[in-house]
């Protein structure tokens, strides 16, 4: 059997098209990047589609770990500072910040940046441009704290076991408005959002800000930091594929056979206009998240996705399976900005978009927070995102004239069930069996350990430790 590693990493033979079908129909047009060339004398000027990595936010990725030179230098300015002590998610976002995701962010916002994010979801740069910049990336502080640091222009960053992350320079404190802060964030401030509830409600009510000097990357130790692959490991990788597009898409939710067919469809689409070999970013996203989403190591590369590909439903040859790092805010139209700047720094010029992304049920009324193609049309607006391509969710549902995940039809309704993220955890809580072609065998399987592995803990049983 294949390893992990090469099933993920895996060099490509040349690019086998899959079959031609229809002619591809998008919902929404695509706004191609396109350069005009002319073809002699007399002739007109035709369109050609612009292949290659897209360029990172500010024309250069951001890298915030020092030099490997000057970490015993900085390290040893670091034990004479004043320490913010950092929790999880402040952790998640330093690793964020550090590999550039956020660029060309170089350090924990600013007022003028935490302002610009609230109002206009973007951040003008020196030069005049706009960047998008949609989700807040701040670190809180007490009133203690703030006193202990004094008139410092400087402070170390530290985890819980008081070890040294980072020094964040030049700081700047301001006030931590917290209404203000969820309203803008997410347009409400219902009781019960779960990111407010971990990581703003209870936290300072001090905002620092400043640039960030990383010690060593951010690793977990949890068997899975190989997957954590920064936006520059991805490029180099994208190129060594020899890629000339990429398709990013992300999840949160085991993948079954219904993502699968969009995104072998959208690469099938890619191949017919006019590319060579688009591969496509299997991004799922590994920081915080909700109590009743299926947690990293069930969700993401060992288990269930290894068994996707092992099971040949996506493609290893044209497939990058990586983990984003990012905390989810479950913010909607909002957060989603951020999902697909994001992407633009680790490479990708093409965005899959489905219903309600990044959004969740009301916290106190049976319904969705947000509406749910408020995300895909924020994205084919917002300032900054210009220059990605936005790929509309086609719904896929099962059909039972065929006995599988096909696109859904609305001629004919009564052949396809629609089987949610809750009827699909619902179904392997209680080991029910989904019909048959929706999930390969292999990644059911996965999802059915999972749940049963909880109810082991809660019986008392010790559940078997997921291997790494």
């Amino acid at each position: 059997m294949a390893t992990i590693s090469s099933l993920f990493l895996k060099t490509p033979t040349p690019t086998q098209p899959f079959p031609k079908t229809h002619k591809p129909h998008f919902s929404t047009p695509l706004n191609l990047p396109r350069s005009s060339r002319k073809l002699g004398p007399g002739s007109v000027t035709r369109a050609r589609i612009r292949c290659g990595l897209i360029e990172p936010d500010g024309g250069k990725l951001v890298n915030l770990v020092v030099e490997e030179s000057q970490k015993a230098q900085i390290t040893k300015r670091a034990l004479s500072l004043a320490q913010i002590k950092l929790s999880k998610i402040d952790i998640q976002w330093v690793h964020v910040l550090s590999e550039g995701w956020a660029s060309p962010l170089k350090g924990f916002m600013r007022e003028s940046e935490f302002l610009q994010t609230l109002h206009f979801n973007s951040t003008r740069l020196e030069n005049g441009s706009v960047v998008n910049m949609s989700v807040p990336i701040v670190l809180a502080i007490d009133d203690f704290q703030k006193n202990q640091i004094g008139g410092s222009s400087r402070v170390t960053l530290v985890d819980d076991k008081n070890n040294p992350i980072a020094i964040l320079n030049d700081i700047e404190i301001y006030k931590h408005n917290k209404e203000e802060r969820i309203a803008r964030t997410w347009g409400t401030t219902v009781l019960g959002l779960p990111y407010a509830d971990e990581a703003i409600i209870n936290a300072g009510n001090w905002l620092i800000g400043g640039d960030l000097e990383v010690i060593e990357p951010i690793k977990y130790n949890d068997g899975l930091d190989r997957f954590r692959l920064s936006p520059a490991e991805l490029r180099d990788e994208f190129t060594r594929r020899n890629a000339d597009a990429v398709f990013a898409f992300q999840l949160r939710n085991p993948v079954h056979n219904g993502h699968a067919l969009l995104m072998t469809d959208t690469r099938r689409r890619l191949l017919e206009m006019g590319y060579k070999n688009p591969v496509l970013l299997l991004h799922p996203l590994g920081g915080y998240t909700k109590a009743d989403d299926v947690p990293l190591h069930w969700r993401i590369i060992m288990k269930q996705h290894e068994k996707v590909l092992e099971d040949g439903v996506l493609d290893p040859e044209t497939t990058v399976v990586s983990i984003f790092p990012s905390p989810m805010h479950y913010a909607g139209p909002t957060e989603v900005q951020w999902h697909a700047k994001a992407r633009i720094n680790a490479g990708a010029n093409f965005y899959i978009v489905g219903r309600d992304p990044a959004g969740m049920g009301h916290p106190l009324e049976k319904r969705d927070l947000y509406d749910a193609d408020h995300g895909k049309k924020v994205l084919s607006m917002a300032p900054g995102l210009e220059r990605l391509n936005i790929l509309p969710f086609r719904v896929a549902a099962y059909d039972k004239t065929q006995n599988k995940m096909v696109f859904f039809d609305p001629s004919r309704p009564q052949d396809f069930i629609f089987i949610s993220g809750t009827k699909m955890r619902a179904l392997a809580k209680n080991k029910e069996s989904p019909p048959d072609g929706f999930m390969c065998p292999g990644g059911w399987k996965v999802l059915v350990e999972y749940y049963d592995s909880l109810a082991s803990t809660e019986n008392g049983r010790i559940p078997q430790p997921v291997p790494v």
